[in-house]
C-alpha cells in the first residue's frame, strides 16, 4: 500500500490520528489550502494539487472516499466493463446513505441510494496503489435497471447499445435478480435476457 506522502488525496481523518506526534500538522494543512497546495472536494478531503502530487488520482479510489460505503455502479460501470460503446463522464456509484453529486476539479460523483440488502455485487479494484469498489457486470445491469426504473423493451435496449455480450453471465443476471425478490424487476431482467440471448446469437455469426 501507498504511504499517505505518496496519496494524491490527504483525510483530515488521518491526520488526527498523528496531530499527538506532531501537533503542526493541522498548522501545514491550513496553509497549504490557503495556497492552493491543496483542493477541498468536500470536508476533510482534500486532493494534492498538480505540482506537487506523486501519483495519479484513481477516480475509483476518490469515489469512495468521497461517500462511503459505496461503489461504481450502473453506466461507469458498464463503460468499465466495455459493455456500453460510449464513454460515461460522471461516476456513478450506489451508496447505503443518501443520494448526492460532488462536483469536483476531478470530475462528477453522482450517488443513487440503494438498501442496505441490495448492497452487493462488487469487487475492490486497485491502480496506483488506490483501492476503489466496481460492480460486476451483471450487478452493474442489475443496478442500472432497478435504479433507472428500465422498461427494458426492445426499443430501450436497442438504444442502449449493450455489446461485448460473452462478459455477461446472464444465469447470474438472472440470480441477482431473484435475490431483489421484486416482481417487476425480475420481469424486467426476464426481458432483457430473451434480447441479450438474440443478440449473443447475432455476436457468434458475425
Amino acid at each position: 500500500m501507498a504511504t499517505q506522502g505518496e496519496m494524491p488525496v490527504v483525510l483530515s481523518s488521518n491526520l488526527r490520528v498523528q496531530e499527538r506526534k506532531d501537533p503542526s500538522l493541522f498548522v501545514a494543512l491550513s496553509r497549504w489550502k490557503k495556497s492552493g497546495r491543496l483542493l477541498s472536494l468536500k470536508k476533510g478531503v482534500y486532493l494534492i494539487n498538480t505540482p506537487y502530487r506523486k501519483a495519479p488520482v484513481n477516480e475509483f479510489y476518490l469515489s469512495q472516499l468521497l461517500e462511503a460505503p459505496s461503489y461504481i455502479s450502473l453506466e461507469k460501470a458498464l463503460e468499465f466493463h466495455g459493455l456500453i460503446p460510449e464513454g460515461v463522464p460522471v461516476f456513478t456509484s450506489v451508496t447505503t446513505k443518501h443520494p448526492r453529486t460532488y462536483e469536483t476539479m476531478v470530475g462528477t460523483f453522482r450517488y443513487f441510494h440503494l438498501h442496505p440488502r441490495f448492497f452487493w455485487g462488487y469487487d475492490p479494484v486497485e491502480q496506483n496503489r488506490q483501492t476503489g469498489f466496481l460492480a460486476r457486470p451483471e450487478k452493474a445491469l442489475l443496478d442500472f435497471f432497478y435504479l433507472r426504473h428500465a422498461d427494458a423493451s426492445q426499443a430501450y435496449l436497442t438504444e442502449l447499445r449493450l455489446q461485448n455480450l460473452k462478459r455477461l453471465n446472464l444465469k447470474t443476471l438472472r440470480q441477482c435478480a431473484e435475490r431483489f425478490n421484486k416482481f417487476w424487476l425480475t420481469r424486467t431482467v426476464d426481458r432483457a435476457i430473451r434480447f441479450l440471448n438474440e443478440e449473443k446469437s447475432k455476436e457468434k455469426n458475425l
